[in-house]
């Protein structure tokens, strides 16, 4: 048995969720998809696929064994390419996740950048607020904002983005503009929340070189960052953010900046993947795309 036909059979059987589409994008007959399914069956003496007449699934064990074979033909990959001299453009499947505001605001404005320059990588991105597990969830990098403390995961800082204190002119028109820290009191906020924390009542300031905590009360709190930025343009109250991420409210002037001589500390930006994922090409490009991005003076 070729273990890596097989294993690339299996791949593009569990993507697709069926043999039939399977066969037809590898170009061979389904019943040569089948037998194979079943001889790596037998060969690993375990189950890899829950078969019905409607429906197609992935054990447990299929599922571990799917995410190796993903690293495992990506390394075979790499070094092929390794072997074919710096001109091969970077090729293959790679699959990113990061926060919405981070997705709607730098990267997908810019994606026809790195389709121009990498026309023969495939992302698949995914957008979500929580931090993915990339293990698990056969994720190959992800991109996340302030510190870390994930010690399983290799990071690569990607740059920093600026904060703002922000609110909508309502909110402002019935409440007052905050000159100064201590009028905060007065005032509500957003609270956003994260599926670790749990927190989201305070607000951070820099005040002559001093880091400022300041809790505000508010009434609600979110965890998505489009359902946050909504809150604030209907008047519930202060958030804090990135600046790239309502810049054009700003400038539309259906948000204001406030307190901008106390503006929080930068946030960093990095570009996570585990340890014992290799650095293929695919991964590499949109690691150094993504740098350019976060050095670029309009996001900062």
């Amino acid at each position: 048995m070729d273990r890596v036909q097989a294993m690339q059979v299996f791949l593009r059987v569990v993507e697709s969720k069926s043999f039939v589409r399977a066969a037809e994008t590898l170009g061979l007959p389904a019943s040569s998809v089948t037998g194979i399914i079943k001889r790596l069956e037998k060969h690993l003496q375990t189950r890899l696929l829950n078969r019905s007449t409607r429906n197609l699934s992935v054990t447990p064990e299929g599922e571990r064994y799917f995410h190796r074979c993903r690293e495992i033909l990506d390394l075979i990959a790499d070094t092929e390419s390794s072997l074919q001299g710096s001109s091969e453009r970077p090729q293959g499947r790679l699959r990113v996740d990061m926060p919405g505001g981070i997705a709607h605001a730098v990267i997908l404005p810019r994606l026809w950048q790195f389709q121009q320059r990498y026309p023969d990588i495939y992302l698949m991105i995914g957008v979500n607020d929580r931090q993915v597990d990339l293990i698990q969830e056969g994720v190959d990098c992800v991109i996340r904002t302030g510190s870390l403390d994930d010690s399983a995961l290799v990071a690569r800082r990607l740059g920093e983005l600026s904060w703002i204190t922000c609110a909508a002119p309502s909110y402002l028109a019935e409440h007052g503009v905050p000159g100064v820290l201590a009028d905060l009191p007065g005032h509500r906020a957003v609270h956003y929340f994260s599926s670790t924390t749990r927190r989201g009542s305070d607000l951070h300031f820099v005040d002559e070189d001093i880091s400022i905590v300041v809790p505000v009360p508010g009434t609600v709190a979110v965890n998505e960052t489009g359902l946050y930025i909504k809150l604030c343009l209907d008047g519930h109250g202060l958030t804090q953010l990135a600046e790239i991420l309502v810049a054009d409210h700003l400038q539309a002037g259906k948000l204001v900046e406030v307190l901008a001589h106390s503006r929080p500390t930068p946030v960093p930006v990095s570009l996570l993947y585990p340890h014992h994922r290799f650095l293929s090409p695919a991964m590499r490009a949109f690691a150094d795309w993504t740098t350019e991005l976060f050095s670029n003076t309009e996001l900062k």
